[in-house]
């Protein structure tokens, strides 16, 4: 099945399995131990993507794998919980596809969080950053092939892949929560092995404050459909190259838990507003 027809029939499957898409529904991709902390939910119902034909296999630590429709403060949410990597053999269409699946039924926002180490000496681990912009070091991008017109055109602009206005609210929210969000420029990289300090300085000096193995590309296939998109990150550990300490993928999955309630918080706060 090609990337249209396969993005479309999850897409229905969401719908008859989970109910209509009501619009004004927002979209939220959560990341890397970010998805078991959804006491905030409300009239939440689930489809597992094991349950979905064809849909690629969530085999990363701290991602269940599931879509879920529910309500965040009130707003229609539709959520991915877990997500699937590059660095797991999937192509970038296929790891865009639970992105070209909710940009089908036509959300009004969609809302991309990721557990990510902090590149900027200046951000402290356990922090939160609004992504500003993006650098694609994965060498690959969900646009490759045959362009399906209705999606988005050939040549997508990409000056202003995060919505300002979205952001504008974000930093908002966090001063009225009294937290602290950073603001800064997130790289992508293929993974799985961790950034050695040769990389993590090469990184910096490219203008990358944030570095994690997802995000990049589902932003890219949503602008591609017109999507108004947000990026969030938790900055589970400092990437410093002349003081580096080893790190692992259970170090970063605790970091992020410890995060993830004054994400949610964040993004329950946006989502009253949108």
């Amino acid at each position: 099945m090609d990337s249209p027809r396969r993005a479309e029939h999850v897409a229905s499957l969401i719908q008859e399995k989970l109910g209509i898409v009501q619009p004004g529904t927002i979209g939220l991709v959560l990341g890397s131990g970010l998805g078991d902390h959804l006491d905030r939910l409300t009239d939440v119902r689930v489809l597992p993507v094991s349950n979905i034909p064809d849909f690629p296999a969530v085999t990363a630590p701290g991602h269940s794998g599931a879509f879920l429709h529910a309500r965040l403060g009130g707003t229609p949410v539709l959520i991915q919980r877990g997500r699937v990597h590059l660095y797991e053999g999937y192509t970038p269409q296929e790891v865009s596809l639970g992105v070209r699946a909710m940009g089908v039924l036509g959300l009004s926002a969609l809302i991309l969080t990721n557990a990510a180490g902090a590149l900027n000496p200046l951000f402290e681990a356990g922090g939160l950053m609004l992504l500003s912009d993006h650098i694609n070091m994965t060498g690959v991008s969900p646009l490759t092939g045959a362009n399906h017109e209705p999606w988005g055109p050939r040549f997508p602009d990409m000056s202003r892949v995060y919505d300002r206005e979205l952001q504008a609210k974000a930093l908002d929210a966090a001063v009225r929560l009294g937290l602290r969000l950073e603001r800064g420029v997130y790289v992508q990289v293929p993974g799985p092995a961790l950034e050695t300090p040769a990389e993590t300085r090469a990184y910096r000096r490219l203008g990358a404050d944030a570095i994690g193995m997802s995000t990049v590309l589902e932003a890219i296939a949503a602008r591609h459909m017109g999507l108004k998109v947000l990026g969030l990150s938790c900055l589970t550990n400092k990437n410093l190259p002349d003081c580096m300490e080893e790190t692992s993928a259970e170090i970063i999955l605790a970091a992020a838990a410890r995060s993830a309630d004054a994400l949610l918080r964040l993004i329950e706060a946006l989502v009253r507003q949108a």
